[in-house]
């Protein structure tokens, strides 16, 4: 702790120019690089070793290194030099130790003209890696250091030299603590980031399986039922239906594959398509084959990001007809409207439904995916009967 003199180095001066070009050079080289890349620990041994080196030739300037107190002055220098090598495994016993002898040093063998840039760098230290509690020690610590380094140094009045010390030390603190609650603002910040997509992602998934598995397995049933019913009188009409089983089935199984290709992360299989709205006769054909009769109008070339979702929304719709509302046929709708957002209907001459209902687990995903892109859904009986639902996906 001592008085410092700043050196102004004007910014067009021939110094700061040769600064400049130096740093260039250095990250054009990599040296920050992999300056960053040095591991901690080695980093702080190799402050400590500097450190120690200059004090010592500090001390051996001033003459201190020699007579009785040449033991003493190694001794001390050593230990301040070990409390900047732990500055970021033990903050605050390092920063206590190093001010210790800081103060032991300029009460029995002399100040030291370098030591007090190292105690500087522990108490930054102490705020940047010390908890809250500890890092808060430092405001009691750092008075009764300034009072005792100044007591040896001889000064008559220690309150005037210490009292723009101890300032640019509790400054020092603050800059190491804010520091601190920063970076882990930032790492609460990163990590609720994280839950939330992991979050994300999970809805995701649970809401493809819900469209693939669900769809597929519920026409497999209503289909797997017709068949057994017509078995003993029917066998062409059986063996057509059980046809339908099995294409149904290996469609799924197909979806399924371009599903787990891209939770790996390397894309659908080779030769696999995302389904979009295309998709949706070959839907009507497979919902025929189960008994209900869908009509498609011509459909209209929609941006990429909608086609699956709008695939999925009529599949889901489709599905929830086939399961919950006994009906006979249906339509879909699905068309750009005047601002070019997307519109689906979907609609059923079923028995509609019943009074009071809440929204299932797929109505649930459809909301999931209409709201994805900032859309309207509405849902519920028809002006006819049935049951109806339209979304809207805006225009990207």
């Amino acid at each position: 702790m001592m008085e410092m003199t700043c050196l102004v180095v004007p910014a067009g001066s021939r110094a700061a120019r040769a600064a400049r070009a130096a740093a260039e050079r250095l990250r054009d080289a990599g040296v920050v690089r992999a300056a960053a890349q040095v591991p901690g620990w080695a980093a702080d041994g190799a402050l400590g070793v500097g450190f120690l080196a200059a004090m010592l030739i500090a001390l051996a300037g001033q003459g201190t290194l020699s007579g009785a107190r040449l033991p003493s002055s190694v001794v001390l220098s050593a230990v301040i030099a070990v409390g900047l090598a732990l500055r970021r495994r033990a903050p605050l016993a390092a920063y206590l130790a190093g001010t210790s002898a800081l103060v032991a040093q300029s009460l029995w063998v002399g100040p030291s003209p370098v030591a007090p840039y190292a105690n500087l760098i522990g108490l930054y230290s102490l705020g940047l890696y010390a908890t809250r509690g500890r890092a808060w020690c430092g405001l009691l610590i750092v008075p009764a250091a300034v009072f005792g380094y100044f007591s040896g140094t001889g000064s008559s009045a220690p309150g005037r030299p210490g009292a723009g010390v101890l300032l640019v030390w509790l400054l020092a603190l603050a800059v190491g603590y804010g520091a601190a609650r920063r970076r882990e603002d930032h790492q609460a910040a990163r990590q609720a980031m994280q839950r939330q997509a992991a979050a994300e992602e999970r809805t995701r998934l649970a809401r493809e399986l819900h469209d693939i598995v669900g769809h597929t397995v519920n026409v497999m049933v209503v289909q797997a039922g017709a068949a057994r019913l017509v078995l003993d009188r029917d066998p062409a009409k059986t063996r057509e239906i059980l046809t339908g089983l099995e294409h149904t089935g290996r469609q799924a199984l197909t979806e399924l594959d371009r599903m787990l290709g891209l939770l790996r992360r390397d894309g659908p299989p080779a030769g696999l398509t995302v389904p979009g709205i295309a998709e949706l006769p070959r839907l009507a054909r497979r919902m025929a084959e189960a008994g209900i009769r869908v009509t498609v109008p011509p459909l209209p070339q929609v941006t990429r990001s909608a086609d699956l979702s709008a695939y999925r929304i009529v599949q889901e719709a489709l599905t929830n007809t086939l399961k919950h509302g006994q009906a006979r046929s249906a339509s879909v709708t699905v068309r750009l409207d005047e601002r070019s957002a997307l519109d689906i209907e979907v609609s059923d001459d079923g028995r509609g439904p019943p009074a009071g209902y809440l929204p299932g687990r797929g109505l649930l995903g459809i909301a999931e995916r209409v709201a994805a892109f900032g859309g309207t859904l509405e849902h519920g009986g028809g002006e006819r009967g049935g049951f109806r639902l339209r979304a809207v996906l805006p225009a990207p």
